[in-house]
């Protein structure tokens, strides 16, 4: 069964035009050829990754942090209560009315009780301002590197130029040193991503996150098994023109240097319409999609690597939407630009009026203990 499906997979009828295939890009008269088993090589560039990773962030990105003034503040704890933290863990996070009295029942807490719990208890599992500053600045120093790099690689290359230039002798296109090792470690980070995408910060497009690490794993191993290599590394070149303005726009932001975050969030944000939305599609997704049938009938292999494409072109437009609701949102003159993803901490401003009266006078659903609401043990300390 595994060998027919082997067999399957392999077809040459699939992935290339007719009258071409493997055989094809073998490799001779010293030249190199993109194969399948180079593949095996990012995996422990992944692994890599993820071991250098934990490095960085807990020394340059630690040390960054405090020289940029990053500060956490004070997070008041929920106070440790069985009733409420089985609810919580088992049946949900945001309790409805209803349940709210009805819980409030069972431990003699009142309402505003149960709401602070509730809220304290949610804001304990979000993710600190350090770690999330940690994350950005990790992606934030590959994003940079990986589109310098790339740049480097490409500047003298005529399919960087001419579109059509990608095509140009395909499949017969040679391996170049710098396409290679461009390839394994773009390929190799985004697969440390998919790993590493549990434990890190999840924000409100989390499933459109996985979609589009699973969709670029997908292109990039493609590309590279069939030799699209010319058209890869120029899709890997633009998402990377962008991606490390938005994670230095996060460092300021999480930093509360707000004029910065700001101007690099606009520079961000026209770079990313221009690339994302007139680039790709007009310009690189055209080349894939008009210029091929041209030269060949079209083959699954054509209508595959265009419907990843048309997947991130999806997922471009839905991120660009997010953008603007930034954007007007900074144009009345906001004070800072927030990340529409971002799960947002909540306060306990109004509650802690209601705290002091609570200490002036016995509750209605619930006794006092020594003057305090037996909820909240933790009256002297700052909330956020």
């Amino acid at each position: 069964m595994l060998s027919r499906l082997s067999e399957w997979f392999w077809n040459e009828r699939l992935w290339f035009p007719e009258g071409l295939g493997w055989a094809d890009l073998e490799d001779r008269d010293g030249l190199t050829y993109s194969k399948a088993s180079d593949l095996w090589v990012t995996l422990p560039i992944a692994l890599a990754f993820l071991i250098i990773r934990q490095i960085f962030e807990r020394t340059v990105a630690t040390q960054l942090a405090a020289a940029l003034g990053v500060k956490e503040k004070v997070r008041v704890k929920a106070a440790h209560n069985l009733t409420l933290e089985s609810y919580f863990r088992i049946t949900s996070k945001n309790p409805k009315q209803s349940e709210i009295e009805s819980l409030g029942k069972k431990t003699g807490y009142s309402e505003s009780q149960i709401h602070r719990w509730f809220r304290r208890r949610r804001n304990e599992e979000r993710p600190n301002k350090l770690k999330k500053f940690r994350e950005a600045s990790w992606r934030f120093t590959f994003y940079l590197l990986a589109f310098i790099a790339g740049l480097a690689a490409l500047i003298d290359k005529p399919w960087l130029y001419k579109m059509k230039e990608m095509w140009a002798g395909f499949p017969m296109l040679p391996l170049l040193p710098s396409q290679y090792w461009y390839y394994m470690i773009e390929l190799g980070f985004y697969m440390s991503l998919l790993f590493s995408v549990a434990s890190d910060v999840k924000r409100k497009d989390f499933k459109e996150q996985i979609v589009h690490h699973v969709a670029t794993i997908l292109l990039i191993s493609f590309s590279w098994c069939v030799n699209y290599i010319r058209a890869g590394t120029l899709i890997m070149l633009v998402h990377d023109a962008s991606d490390y303005l938005l994670e230095s726009a996060k460092m300021f932001n999480y930093a509360g240097w707000r004029k910065a975050c700001n101007y690099i969030f606009i520079i961000f944000a026209v770079i990313f319409i221009i690339t994302r939305l007139v680039i790709f599609p007009f310009w690189i997704l055209h080349c894939t999609l008009v210029y091929p049938v041209t030269v060949y009938p079209p083959f699954f292999g054509y209508y595959f690597f265009n419907g990843l494409l048309f997947v991130l072109q999806c997922l471009h437009i839905f991120w660009a939407v997010l953008i603007l609701h930034m954007a007007i949102k900074f144009l009345p003159g906001n004070n800072i630009v927030e990340d529409e993803r971002s799960d947002r901490e909540e306060t306990d401003t109004e509650d802690d009026e209601e705290e002091q009266e609570d200490r002036k006078a016995p509750m209605k659903n619930g006794p006092v203990q020594n003057g305090h609401s037996p909820l909240n043990n933790n009256h002297h300390r700052k909330t956020e």
